[in-house]
């Protein structure tokens, strides 16, 4: 235990000041005599112990004042992984089959559900948020390191049934997700921590945008949303999915555009532009693929640190109330039932 205040507890010595009896003057009387080798009552007894507490009341109140607390050191493990914002098309057209590669076919939604919820749960260490798009675009889970609720999410995604809420706006969902990216420093800011902390620096912020479609709707142009996440240091890896059963293409940045669409070209240079890369899938199992050449990509040492910082806790209330109660009690006993004792000691 240490003292904000050590010097106060000079002071000390008025407690012993507070424990000496003052009586006052008394008048002698003859005829006293007799009564002299009578013992004292219990009340006198008593008397006689409540100077102590009276000096000990004083002690507390002056330990009090020089501040006492104790410091201990307390050990935070922080880990530093990837901030993934994944964004995943809910339009119509997602309902259309995708072959499994096994001779199955399911939709490519189903598809992208069960190789989203393998990727979540190869990144324990990173924050993960989700964005569903079509014409509108959804933040359906913020950044967080809750991946079983996460991909919970994930698997309760369905197809965009409403015909005025149907379309293909990945410009919006990608501006809303490099927001969240940028904003996340003050987020942790206001739960608690600091910009500074080692549980706010993250080693990279990415953007994962699977989309079957071209941009045909929404506030924000996709070269629009790409100059925000170029401005703010975010990669976009990008993924269209097809039905022609090609090979997976288009992984490396500034390959050759032959083949692609207009609405390809734009993905991939969105890609290139920040830093990222563009594939081009046509079954599952190239999905599988391509969602593991990004976790390769995107693998980095976790760094583990502990961090180390001291917690005082301060005492000085404790000390500060047992003082008050033990000289209201000295007082109490005094003014009631001491009183008698205390005019015969007189």
């Amino acid at each position: 235990m240490t003292f904000a205040l050590p010097w106060v507890l000079l002071l000390l010595p008025l407690a012993l000041a507070a424990w000496r009896e003052r009586h006052p003057a008394a008048i002698a009387v003859p005829g006293l005599a007799v009564w002299r080798d009578v013992p004292p009552s219990r009340r006198l007894r008593w008397l006689r112990r409540v100077g102590p507490l009276r000096a000990a009341a004083v002690a507390l109140l002056i330990v009090a004042c020089a501040g006492p607390q104790i410091e201990r050191r307390i050990g935070e493990e922080t880990r530093q992984g990837v901030a993934i914002q994944l964004l995943i098309d809910t339009s119509s057209s997602m309902d259309q089959g995708l072959s499994s590669g096994d001779g199955e076919s399911t939709s490519r939604l189903e598809g992208a559900k069960r190789v989203v919820e393998q990727f979540i749960r190869h990144r324990p260490d990173d924050l993960i948020g989700l964005v569903a798009f079509a014409r509108y675009a959804d933040t359906l889970s913020p950044l967080t390191h809750g991946h079983d609720a996460l991909v919970e999410i994930v698997r309760g995604l369905a197809v965009q049934e409403l015909p005025n809420e149907d379309g293909t706006g990945y410009g919006d969902a990608l501006a809303l997700a490099c927001a969240r990216l940028d904003q996340m420093g003050q987020w942790q800011a206001a739960a608690g921590g600091r910009k500074d902390e080692p549980r706010a620096a993250i080693r990279s912020k990415v953007v994962v945008l699977l989309t079957d479609g071209e941009n045909n709707c929404g506030l924000h142009l996709p070269e629009e949303a790409a100059g925000l996440a170029k401005k703010w240091g975010i990669r976009v890896y990008a993924i269209s999915m097809k039905d022609d059963g090609a090979q997976a293409s288009g992984a490396a940045r500034g390959s050759d555009d032959d083949g692609l669409t207009d609405a390809e070209k734009l993905l991939r240079r969105l890609a290139d532009e920040t830093g990222g890369a563009y594939w081009k899938v046509g079954n599952a199992t190239q999905l599988q693929e391509v969602y593991a050449g990004i976790d390769r990509l995107e693998t980095s040492a976790i760094k583990s640190a502990i961090e180390y910082r001291t917690e005082i806790r301060p005492l000085y209330q404790y000390l500060a109330l047992a003082g008050l109660l033990s000289l209201l009690a000295e007082r109490a006993l005094r003014c009631t039932w001491l009183r008698v004792a205390e005019e015969a000691h007189r």
